[in-house]
């Protein structure tokens, strides 16, 4: 049986930064409550769920945007964070494993 045609360098690259960004249990988790969230969500509540400092949780959210996958904006002294709305159709369909 022939092998599937290769990824492109770009789709690849993109795939593996998005792996990358969920290999952490916490980065999953976040993930999960902003799949199941209508609304964005305050960094201050990730900090309150996870028992963890705001550097911590700051460090992880950083990781989530950085390889695209969550948007955020400034409400006063605090970032509400959702997941990007322009996520790639590999990337959502990536992101449908997290239960």
């Amino acid at each position: 049986m022939p092998l599937a045609g290769a990824l492109s360098s770009t789709r690849a690259a993109r795939a593996a930064g998005v792996f990358r960004a969920l290999a952490d249990p916490t980065r999953v988790q976040i993930v999960h409550l902003l799949r199941a969230s209508p609304d964005p969500v305050c960094i201050c509540d990730f900090t309150a769920c996870f028992s963890l400092s705001q550097p911590t949780v700051s460090h992880h959210m950083s990781r989530l945007r950085a390889a695209g996958l969550v948007t955020s904006s400034k409400r006063g002294i605090w970032t509400f964070y959702r997941l990007n709305p322009d996520l790639a159709e590999d990337v959502e369909a990536a992101l449908a494993a997290v239960p």
